[in-house]
């Protein structure tokens, strides 16, 4: 069987050194924001090009202490509205509504499966202050077009980055808020949860930093609402550890999904879009076919394990019962069509062929 995601497979080349910081955290003694956090934190920052990170128990968290922080700041007001793709996770819409904020749904493009620039106008009022924009399976959305558009409506931009670590961001949308998860399966993933803020934006930081530790920046002194969310010590030691191969890893990548692109050639199948730029890591790859369920039996019987990223759009799960009468077909059809083919840096050249000839007999 070629697994989607071979966890086993990716992280074994690191486990002495995992085992070596593992000895050096318990003969250190400090278990909870030390000296490993800290080095990640500055790590992190430096190869996202940016001024802060702020490490936190997970992606979730992240986006929810942004929201909560630009609060604090008076940068936004509980009921404000904020503008999100209608095809995203569901964990981008809870964050939104767990800060006492409104989402505000918006199709995506069909070929990207990102937020739809030309959609969001249209969508804005004068309750709306910000976008969520979130860089879904690992490609960069239309930051220029977004970033114009929020210049004009006076409009914050938070990035949901959970799938896109080191993705090309350009200056100057790189100042945008991004937060990240380093969940086990991302391109820089931990051996449980994790997450991390990164922002050029020193006050926004530090209210992060304070909020994610019950809203304290001096012990017993408490100046915000705050929750516990911070960044294992232990997950960061690993973290520490891969963060080096990310750009090796994100280019093979890019080159399992350069030969699908290339070598899949099955008029039932529609390839994902990718420019062939610096701006997509494929998180995912992600295909459409109308006839999705039928190929994924298929191709697990020939031994390939695939997975659907996502069966259920968010404005039709239970939980979000409050949305169930919105319409949005591409959306719709997006989450009844879409299938994800293996793709991890440890496919081997052969497994790629297999899976490609595969398909291609389908």
């Amino acid at each position: 069987m070629i697994k989607f995601f071979d966890l086993k497979k990716v992280n074994q080349p690191y486990e002495k050194a995992f085992h070596e910081k593992l000895e050096q955290f318990m003969q250190r003694g400090w278990y909870i924001l030390g000296d490993e956090v800290k080095l990640f934190e500055e790590n992190f920052a430096n190869y996202c090009q940016s001024k802060h990170c702020i490490g936190v128990g997970n992606g979730l968290d992240a986006l929810v202490l942004i929201f909560k922080a630009y609060i604090e700041l008076g940068k936004l007001q509980k009921g404000d509205e904020v503008i999100i793709p209608a095809n995203t996770y569901i964990a981008s819409v809870l964050s939104i509504l767990q800060a006492d904020l409104v989402p505000i749904l918006v199709e995506p493009k069909l070929e990207t499966f990102n937020l739809n620039p030309n959609l969001i106008v249209e969508k804005i009022t004068s309750k709306t202050k910000a976008i969520l924009v979130v860089h879904l399976y690992g490609q960069l959305a239309e930051m220029d077009k977004i970033d114009a558009i929020a210049k004009q409506n006076n409009l914050l931009i938070i990035q949901d980055a959970a799938q896109s670590h080191g993705v090309h961001i350009p200056s100057p949308i790189a100042h945008h808020p991004s937060a990240y998860s380093f969940y086990p399966s991302k391109n820089l993933g931990c051996l449980g949860d994790g997450g991390a803020v990164v922002t050029n934006d020193h006050e926004l930081s530090r209210v992060i930093k304070a909020m994610r530790n019950y809203g304290s920046e001096k012990k017993y002194v408490n100046d915000f609402i705050g929750i516990n969310s911070r960044l294992d010590e232990i997950q960061a030691a690993f973290l520490n550890v891969k963060l080096d191969d990310l750009d090796q890893d994100n280019q093979k990548r890019r080159e399992i999904a350069n030969r699908y692109l290339t070598e899949i050639r099955n008029d039932k199948i529609v390839l994902p879009f990718y420019d062939g730029s610096a701006n997509h890591v494929f998180h995912l790859f992600v295909i459409r076919t109308e006839n999705r369920n039928e190929l994924q039996e298929y191709l697990n019987e020939k031994g390939i394990e695939t997975m659907i990223h996502y069966p259920i759009p968010p404005h039709q799960q239970k939980a979000l019962a409050a949305f169930s009468s919105l319409s949005f077909p591409i959306t719709e059809k997006i989450h009844r069509e879409v299938l994800s083919l293996p793709m991890s840096p440890v496919l081997t050249r052969e497994e790629v062929s297999h899976v490609i000839q595969v398909i291609n007999r389908y």
